[in-house]
C-alpha cells in the first residue's frame, strides 16, 4: 500500500517542483522589463520623452487589461495553455525590443508584454490553486513568492553582467532566451495533477453558474475593501524607491549605482526568507494579522526615509520592503481565493485587485513627484507614509477575516 501511495504522490511532487522552477524562470525574464529598458533605449539615442511615451503605453495597456486578462484565464479550458501562451508572448516582446528599437515596435512590445503579464500572473495562481488542497494554498503561495524572489535577485545580477560586459541589447536577447527554461518547467506540471480546485475543471465538466455570479463577486464587500486597501498601499509604496534612488544619486556620487543595486537585491533575500512563513502563518492565525504586519512596514519605511541623512542607510531601511513584498505576494492571491474560490471567478477577481494596484502605483509616482518638487523629498516620503497608514487603517477597521472557518489549518 505504501508503494502505491508513493507512486501516486510522485507525479504530484514533479508538478509542484515544476511550479517552483516555473516561478523562478518567470521572475528571470520579467526582470528584463524593469529599469533595463530605459538604459537600453537611452543608449540607442532615445529621448526621455520618447521613452516615457512607450512606457506609458505599456502602463495604460496593463491597467486596461487587468480584469479582461483575469477573465480570459477563468474562461480558458487549460490553465497550462494560457500560461504557455503568455510566456511566448513575453518572449516575442523581448525580441521586438532587442531587434527593432524604433517607436512603433517598442510601443507594440510594451503593450504585448503588459497584456501577457496580466494573463500570466492569474494563470500561475490558478495552477497553484489547482495543485494543492485548500488548506495548503497559503504555504504554496509562499513557495511561489520565494522562488520569484530568488529569480528576481538572480536575474538582476545576470542581466547587469550581460549589460556591462556585452551590450544593453544582450539583456533583452537573454530575456527572450530565459523563456525557454520557463516553458520546460511548465511541461513538468501535469494536467492530471490539477485536481484540487474547481478551477481545474473544464467548461464541459464544470457546473454552470447562476446568472449574475460575476456581479455578485465584484460587489463582495471584502473584495472591494481589500482592493481599496491594496490600492492605498501601492500609492504609498510605488514611488518610494524611485525617490530614494534620486536622493542617493545626489548624495552618494559614483557609488550610487551600487547602492541602488543593493536596494533591489537585498529585499529579495528577505522576501525569499519570509514568504513561506507568511503562508503558514496566514493558514494558522488568519489573514488579517499577517496582512497588517506587512502593511505597517510601509509607513515605518517612509518615516525612516524622511529622516535619513546617510544615503548608505537606505539599504538597511529598504529591507522593510522585502517584508511587505513577501507578505503581500502571498496574502493577495490567498485573500482573493477566500472570497472568490466557490464562484469560479478567481482570476477575474485577481484582475480587479490588480487594477487597484495599478491605479495606486500610477497616482503614487505623480503625486510624490509633485510633492517632492514643491515641498522637498522628506515631505514626499511622509505623504507616501500617510498612504501606508491609510491602507493599514482600512484593513484594521473595515476588512473582515476571510479565512474559511472550516479550513484544515484553523485553530480550535
Amino acid at each position: 500500500m505504501d508503494q502505491i501511495a508513493d507512486a501516486a504522490a510522485q507525479p504530484v511532487t514533479r508538478s509542484l517542483r515544476g511550479l517552483d522552477w516555473l516561478n523562478f524562470f518567470i521572475a528571470n525574464f520579467q526582470t528584463g522589463f524593469g529599469p533595463f529598458i530605459s538604459v537600453y533605449l537611452t543608449g540607442v539615442g532615445w529621448t526621455q520623452g520618447a521613452i516615457g511615451v512607450a512606457l506609458s503605453a505599456g502602463t495604460a495597456a496593463a491597467m486596461a487589461s487587468q480584469v479582461p486578462g483575469g477573465a480570459l484565464v477563468d474562461a480558458t479550458r487549460s490553465k497550462r495553455a494560457a500560461t504557455a501562451a503568455a510566456i511566448i508572448a513575453i518572449m516575442a516582446s523581448a525580441l521586438l525590443i532587442a531587434l527593432w528599437p524604433a517607436l512603433l515596435p517598442i510601443t507594440l512590445a510594451e503593450i504585448l508584454h503588459a497584456f501577457a503579464s496580466t494573463v500570466l500572473g492569474p494563470a500561475i495562481a490558478a495552477l497553484s490553486l489547482a495543485l494543492v488542497p485548500p488548506g495548503a494554498f497559503g504555504e504554496r503561495l509562499g513557495r511561489n513568492a520565494r522562488f520569484l524572489a530568488m529569480g528576481n535577485a538572480f536575474a538582476a545580477g545576470l542581466m547587469g553582467i550581460f549589460g556591462y560586459y556585452i551590450s544593453d541589447r544582450a539583456v533583452f536577447l537573454l530575456t527572450a532566451a530565459l523563456g525557454l527554461p520557463a516553458l520546460a518547467a511548465l511541461r513538468m506540471v501535469r494536467n492530471r495533477d490539477l485536481v484540487h480546485a474547481a478551477l481545474a475543471a473544464t467548461p464541459s465538466t464544470a457546473k454552470p453558474e447562476p446568472a449574475g455570479s460575476l456581479w455578485r463577486v465584484l460587489k463582495d464587500r471584502r473584495l472591494l475593501v481589500y482592493s481599496a486597501s491594496v490600492g492605498l498601499f501601492q500609492f504609498g509604496n510605488a514611488a518610494m524607491l524611485p525617490i530614494a534612488a534620486a536622493m542617493v544619486t545626489k548624495r552618494a556620487g559614483g557609488e550610487a549605482q551600487l547602492v541602488i543595486a543593493a536596494c533591489i537585491i537585498a529585499p529579495q533575500i528577505i522576501t525569499a526568507a519570509i514568504s513561506p512563513w507568511a503562508g503558514r502563518a496566514a493558514e494558522e492565525w488568519g489573514r488579517r494579522p499577517i496582512l497588517l504586519l506587512g502593511f505597517c512596514a510601509l509607513p515605518i519605511r517612509g518615516i525612516l526615509f524622511a529622516g535619513i541623512v546617510n544615503p548608505y542607510l537606505i539599504v538597511v531601511i529598504q529591507l522593510l520592503d522585502g517584508l511587505s513584498a513577501g507578505i503581500l505576494g502571498v496574502l493577495s492571491p490567498l485573500i482573493v481565493a477566500d472570497v472568490a474560490r466557490a464562484s469560479g471567478r478567481y482570476t477575474t477577481s485577481l484582475g480587479v485587485v490588480g487594477l487597484a494596484i495599478g491605479g495606486g502605483a500610477t497616482l503614487s509616482t505623480t503625486v510624490a513627484g509633485l510633492v517632492a518638487d514643491s515641498f522637498g523629498v522628506s515631505a514626499a516620503f511622509l505623504s507616501l507614509a500617510a498612504g501606508g497608514i491609510g491602507a493599514a487603517v482600512f484593513v484594521w477597521a473595515l476588512l473582515s477575516e476571510t479565512k474559511p472557518a472550516l479550513d484544515p489549518g484553523i485553530r480550535r
